[in-house]
């Protein structure tokens, strides 16, 4: 299986480290990195200075991605294969492209971009990527976030939607990657149990998860969020995967300004995975 990684980078230290962080964690497997930087020009008036502003902006980005490729190709891993685009328009709305036209199986960035903030732990590209991007996962990684061997994935839950076995892939792989356990997380007030629908969609993450090593944890707390920022930080995670759904629970989670109050996403990388189209 060959797999197709989509790294969006605008030369920042945070996207570079990104995709380190990719090649590292697939340095066994058969790889085809998509290296991709957008740019655009706004706000020129005349036609003139408008096209010599593009052709400044693509001579940036080739020169960038020729640099890119140059230590990505230095000392890879001999299943890995790189391939540079350099793109005129808005990022998401191409990565959306090259995710359908590639058949991208993940997008792998950095939480923050060249404009980093310390204001904000995720940037507003990572935040629309996550929610836009919706016929593969993406994983962001923080910045300041190295590669080391992954030994326990986090996936808090509600159980309240019907899961789909595709829609685990990822991780699952990931977790047979690493050799890694899934810690699978609900957060309930006080007194409160699971109901037969939710007992339902549990029995079938056994059946998508089975061979892997894998454990159901419930925290009972009002505040979901610090309830599993709490667990994270005291299990010592190293990956946090969340199920994307529209208007749906990691929506909850990932909905500004909610994620600045987020410690952990900070530290270790987020996996956001989808309810696929194709």
């Amino acid at each position: 299986m060959t797999r197709r990684i989509l790294c969006p980078t605008d030369f920042s230290r945070n996207a570079q480290n990104a995709i380190n962080y990719a090649i590292a964690l697939f340095k066994n497997e058969t790889c085809v990195f998509y290296i991709l930087n957008t740019y655009h020009v706004e706000g020129y008036t005349m036609e003139l200075t408008f096209t010599n502003g593009l052709e400044e902006s693509k001579k940036k980005s080739l020169g960038g991605l020729q640099i890119v490729r140059e230590w990505v190709t230095a000392d890879k891993p001999t299943d890995h294969k790189f391939h540079t685009v350099s793109e005129c328009g808005y990022l998401i709305d191409i990565m959306k492209t090259i995710v359908d036209k590639e058949g991208i199986d993940l997008v792998v960035m950095g939480t923050k971009g060249a404009t980093d903030s310390r204001m904000d732990i995720y940037g507003s590209q990572t935040v629309l990527a996550m929610e836009e991007i919706r016929n593969c996962p993406v994983l962001a990684i923080p910045s300041k976030t190295t590669y080391t061997k992954i030994k326990e994935i986090v996936f808090p839950t509600d159980y309240r939607t019907t899961f789909k076995r595709q829609e685990f892939q990822y991780l699952v792989d990931i977790a047979k990657i690493s050799k890694s356990s899934i810690k699978v997380l609900i957060v309930l007030p006080k007194d409160e149990i699971i109901d037969d629908h939710q007992i339902n969609n549990q029995n079938l993450l056994k059946d998508y998860f089975e061979g892997l090593d894998y454990s159901f944890h419930t925290i009972n707390d009002k505040d979901v969020q610090s309830a599993i920022n709490a667990y994270i930080h005291s299990s010592d995670s190293d990956m946090v995967a969340f199920m994307n759904r529209r208007h749906s629970f990691f929506g909850m989670i990932l909905s500004r300004p909610m994620v600045k109050n987020l410690g952990y996403y900070t530290t270790i990388p987020v996996l956001a995975l989808h309810d696929f189209k194709r």
